[in-house]
């Protein structure tokens, strides 16, 4: 499953986890974590959608409590279903 927030949202969540674990920047919060860099970016920006789990690690590294933050979780293969019902035309 996949978190899947309202414009903006993803950013500001992001940037709460980086004010409370006193990250200056996307860097070293992945240096951090261990999540890739790239792949941290396209979170900041809202390109990616967080997965399920590192949304979680992210609430406990953050000290944030998930059930505050208002998400929809969604299914992984979303664009896949997506995809498979518009070319089944």
């Amino acid at each position: 499953m996949r978190t899947l927030f309202k414009k903006d949202k993803q950013r500001m969540f992001i940037h709460k986890i980086l004010e409370s674990t006193g990250s200056p920047s996307l860097k070293e919060l992945s240096n951090r974590t261990g999540i890739n860099y790239s792949s941290l970016k396209n979170y900041y920006s809202g390109d990616r959608s967080l997965p399920e789990n590192l949304f979680n690690d992210l609430c406990f590294l953050g000290g944030i409590n998930p059930k505050e933050i208002k998400f929809k979780l969604i299914p992984d293969n979303l664009g896949q279903i997506k995809g498979g019902k518009i070319s089944k035309r």
